[in-house]
């Protein structure tokens, strides 16, 4: 097979030399801009600014992703403005149709694949492909595997896991091109070693060319299914049930099949996301035999994508004021969307905190409100005002993250100075970054593999405000550049993290912002310099060659 990609498809760039191997990136999502819907949340996020990187590093590097028909879903509001997920078709002029179509075994059906490719310079990305069952020969239940990005429905998820791993490495056969790695960006596409050990006969040939990137050490983010219920999907490719069994070290008696623990034995190396998330996965997993090495590649973010021009002029410059006014006029441009969404007026010179990421239980975006009577005292104090603003998307069958949305929400009524907002994609969430002063983050501590939000909020003078947890770990140096909070005590975690947290705004924040003004903004660029190079995504992108790829 050609090493080489098909010239319609090549780098617009001649590889640099450092990064010579070539490196096919599979991932369940995508985000490289608000026009492209191919992501929910944090994954995504990261995996479009490593194609970002990648490309500005040129590096020999492609993406493999699946074109969602309805994305995730678009977060809207109901008559009385509780949210609610609406689902509706994506269409996308600017991908070209590669012509290949070709066929995988789902459910011991054929079912045909069609491909898409995003050229490089639209979005300044690396080379990447998405895959699509919406296509012409399939019946409907074919059709809307590639239809909602992780689907509900057990069945149709290991499908769309198929697509992705099986469907990835078949479509890179049919282009003609064989890469030196198949980088699995979490463990959605490892059915893709199977496809790979029928091709390859060796298990040692499968290793040497996977690597695995584990993003969670959340139980839900690992996910196992019955053996029998995955072979009887056509999981396997082809692979006898006993074979697979035996090349990923799954016992006869064993009839849950674990994603994450196959990656591993069948990956030469694994990283995880953070250097704390390293040890928690390396004690996590250090009960499993035959498991490769997990080092640790700590996410970042694309800074070109993310930072204001304006904001990061001033920093390079050392410029407090400059920093200070273009803050006002990008909190002025957040606050119009939340006038619009909310019908409320914020005013720039107040000190305005931000809670936005995925709603999740394990990262409490209510944390702070828990302690209602304290809550509202800091909410109605004239002489140290806040404002509150929230945002992020549940999954949408998650109720009990969709009522915590909805309790902000309804919460929010009682306060002028409280927005929760809908639409959280790539647009809102620069926009949220640009115009916030304090970048909340309230998980429980080891739970937050990495997180990012706080990075890019940063690299926008908004100060962290964080639990002890995920990337804030190799950053955060309290009240020098951003605010952390002790970790709790497993027996009171909540009601110590709620009140350490109330503790540090009124005694600490709110003081420095509004009487030591100078200060603030000096901490303000201290974190604005401190976050910029080693939480860039080419730090990242380079380090996965250094690291990972070898």
């Amino acid at each position: 097979m050609a090493k080489k990609l098909p010239s319609a498809y090549a780098h617009p760039y001649a590889i640099d030399s450092r990064y010579k191997k070539s490196v096919a990136y599979f991932s369940m999502e995508f985000a490289v801009d608000q026009a492209l819907k191919t992501y929910s949340g944090g994954l995504g996020f990261l995996a479009g600014s490593h194609m970002k990187s990648a490309h500005d590093l040129r590096q020999n590097l492609i993406g493999i992703g699946i074109l969602w028909k309805h994305g995730y879903y678009d977060q809207v509001r109901t008559t009385d403005n509780s949210m609610v997920p609406q689902f509706r078709e994506k269409m996308y002029s600017f991908l070209k149709d590669t012509g290949i179509r070709f066929q995988i075994t789902i459910a011991n059906k054929p079912v045909w694949v069609a491909s898409y490719f995003l050229d490089p310079k639209l979005f300044g990305t690396v080379p990447m492909f998405f895959l699509t069952t919406d296509t012409d020969g399939n019946d409907a239940w074919a059709r809307q595997i590639s239809y909602h990005l992780y689907d509900a429905d057990a069945a149709v998820k290991v499908m769309q896991c198929m697509l992705l791993g099986i469907g990835g490495a078949k479509f890179l056969d049919e282009l003609g091109y064989e890469p030196d790695i198949y980088h699995l960006n979490e463990a959605h596409a490892v059915s893709s070693v199977y496809y790979l050990y029928k091709k390859l006969g060796k298990v040692d040939a499968v290793k040497k060319r996977l690597v695995f990137t584990t993003h969670t050490p959340e139980e839900a983010g690992n996910e196992k299914h019955n053996i029998y219920f995955l072979n009887d999907l056509s999981f396997f490719a082809g692979v006898p049930l006993e074979t697979a069994r035996k090349i990923t070290g799954f016992g006869a008696g064993e009839t849950v099949f674990s994603h994450s623990l196959a990656a591993l034995r069948l990956s030469h190396q694994a990283n995880a996301v953070s250097k704390l998330h390293g040890e928690v996965s390396r004690k996590m997993w250090g009960w499993a035999e035959g498991i490769c090495d997990i080092t640790h590649v700590t996410n970042s973010q694309h800074k070109a994508s993310w930072a204001d021009a304006e904001l990061e002029l001033a920093r390079s410059k050392g410029d407090l004021d400059g920093i200070e006014k273009r803050k006002k006029v990008l909190k002025s441009q957040l606050f119009r969307t939340v006038a619009d969404q909310v019908g409320k007026l914020f005013d720039p010179n107040i000190l305005t905190i931000v809670w936005a990421r995925r709603f999740a239980g394990y990262k409490r975006p209510d944390l702070l409100t828990r302690d209602r009577e304290r809550f509202d005292r800091i909410m109605r104090n004239k002489d140290f005002p806040v404002q509150f603003i929230w945002a992020g998307k549940p999954y949408p069958k998650d109720e009990g993250a969709i009522q915590t949305f909805n309790q902000l929400f309804y919460l929010s009524h009682l306060y002028p100075n409280m927005a929760v907002l809908t639409g959280y994609e790539l647009a809102l969430s620069k926009q949220m970054k640009e115009g916030s002063d304090l970048w909340l983050n309230t998980p429980v501590v080891t739970r937050e593999a990495s997180g990012t939000s706080g990075m890019t909020a940063a690299m926008n003078a908004s100060l962290n405000f964080s639990t002890y947890d995920g990337w804030v770990c190799e950053f955060s140096r309290h009240g020098e550049n951003s605010f952390i909070v002790p970790v709790a005590s497993e027996s009171n975690r909540d009601g110590e993290d709620i009140s350490n947290m109330l503790d540090v705004l009124e005694n600490e924040i709110l003081p420095l912002y509004y009487e030591r003004s100078n200060d603030w903004y000096e901490t303000v660029l201290r974190s604005m310099n401190e976050v910029g190079n080693f939480f860039n995504a080419d730090r990242m992108a380079a380090e996965y060659y250094e690291k990972v790829y070898k």
